[in-house]
């Protein structure tokens, strides 16, 4: 930029002159010194084509406000749509305590000056162990990958074995934050191997199960439901196969499904992951939607988390209680590169809203919601499953989400796709490249907010497109 053009009075780093006093500092020529390390291929070639400067605010809202308005969402779009990200339905209570600037300001400080703070995380923490059933919460992490990636560290700190087997179905983005945990030399490369699936049920292979685990396995990690929904059947075998070669049992689960579905610990899971996207947290991009541990209250696990931990205790005065952390010297907080793993708190104000959320719902609220989804989502996959050239995969053992099988009508899902977006609808998420062995499938998700009036729409939708040439 020129000395005469204009700049933000903001941004004084953008004047010419000030531009060449920093090169001067730092002693080199130009701006592209610095660069010079990047390989070429990884540059542009030219420059891409950028708008001029806008002079007023109000060219500058119209701009952007164009540029949303090319957005097709979830809210403003019926969509079938899921697989690690759903829509549900968030209280507008949620958002307004975490828009609260108690909450919303209070990014750190001490324990003892942040009372309330610790104890809605408390709040949120002993909420979410009565749900999934455990004694010992975490406060969350930044996703469902992530949680599982530290789970897997965790068993390979406790057992001291190396190898951790994972279901061949699984969420592909899933699977890639759980490599970028466990395969890492520097911090320990942990080995990673697949279980097959069951062609017909969906579920995991138990013969290839009891092939692999060996005194080698740190842990096997398992999703109830599945990537695909699916509940597996033999999930206390699975247990009982895990623990007789003196492995952890890990096990993923999407907590809205507890109201209907036992918790992990029922039958045999020895560390709890999952999401807290369902709890009060609308869909979103860009940032972390919320993970979550949780474990028996043995020290042996304790002494593992990477994570914050709130505790409750008493004070020098009677009937009083202060909130606190615990263990936070194990943690990269307190021990920086030599924390049990790197953790963060990027979704600590989540906490607020999936304590909020959890306490409006209670245990009855969670049954209704459950109940809910498992009668739309049946329903919308038995209405499908009667179209001309669909099926339903794997059977009817599923909690909202299904996969619909589109090979026998001779239309791709990505054709199916783009001419149910031409009408409005979002349709589930195309399998063909994540899975090829399914040939043309699509992962339909129905949640609560899907009323009888939307699955007629989809069906009525989807006939006419799957009838057109």
């Amino acid at each position: 930029m020129s000395q005469s053009a204009t700049a933000h009075p903001f941004m004084a780093n953008s004047l010419a002159s000030i531009k060449q006093e920093m090169l001067d500092a730092v002693g080199v020529q130009d701006i592209e010194a610095l660069f010079e390390q990047i390989p070429t291929a990884h540059r542009l070639a030219e420059l891409p084509e950028l708008m001029g400067a806008m002079r007023s605010e109000m060219a500058l809202g119209r701009h952007l406000k164009d540029i949303l308005a090319r957005n097709r969402n979830c809210a403003d779009t019926l969509s079938f749509l899921g697989g690690g990200c759903w829509r549900h339905h968030v209280p507008a209570i949620c958002n307004e305590i975490v828009g609260r600037s108690e909450f919303l300001t209070s990014v750190w400080g001490t324990p003892s000056s942040d009372q309330g703070r610790c104890q809605a995380w408390f709040e949120f923490s002993s909420q979410l162990g009565e749900l999934v059933n455990c004694d010992y919460v975490g406060l969350p992490v930044y996703s469902w990958g992530c949680a599982a990636g530290h789970a897997l560290r965790m068993a390979s700190r406790l057992t001291g074995r190396r190898v951790v087997l994972l279901p061949e179905i699984i969420d592909p983005e899933r699977l890639a934050v759980i490599r970028n945990y466990c395969e890492p030399a520097m911090t320990g490369e942990l080995t990673i191997e697949f279980i097959a699936a069951d062609p017909a049920s969906g579920g995991l292979d138990l013969h290839d199960l009891r092939a692999r685990l060996d005194e080698r396995v740190a842990a096997v990690y398992l999703e109830m439901p599945s990537y695909f929904g699916l509940i597996e059947a033999a999930v206390e075998e699975v247990a009982a196969l895990v623990h007789g070669q003196g492995a952890e049992f890990v096990v993923g689960v999407d907590p809205i499904s507890l109201g209907v579905l036992a918790p992990p610990p029922d039958y045999g899971a020895d560390i709890v992951v999952g999401t807290t996207q369902t709890l009060g947290i609308p869909m979103y991009g860009g940032g972390g939607l919320g993970g979550f541990i949780a474990t028996r209250d043995e020290e042996r696990y304790a002494r593992e988390y990477p994570t914050l931990l709130i505790s409750l205790t008493t004070t020098l005065r009677p009937g009083e209680r202060g909130f606190g952390l615990s263990l936070a010297e194990q943690s990269s907080y307190g021990a920086r590169e030599n924390g049990k793993d790197w953790t963060g708190n990027s979704v600590y104000l989540w906490a607020i809203a999936n304590a909020v959320y959890m306490s409006l719902m209670g245990p009855q609220g969670f049954r209704e919601v459950g109940e809910l989804i498992v009668s739309q989502a049946h329903a919308a996959a038995r209405r499908l499953g009667e179209l001309p050239g669909v099926a339903i995969r794997h059977g009817e053992a599923f909690f909202k989400e299904f996969v619909v099988d589109f090979n026998a009508s001779g239309k791709t899902v990505a054709a199916i796709n783009e001419a149910l977006v031409a009408r409005g609808i979002f349709g589930g998420h195309d399998l063909s490249g994540e899975f090829p062995g399914l040939g043309q499938c699509a992962l339909y998700c129905v949640t609560e907010l899907h009323d009888d009036a939307d699955l007629d729409r989809l069906i009525q939708t989807l006939s006419e497109v799957l009838s057109h040439d």
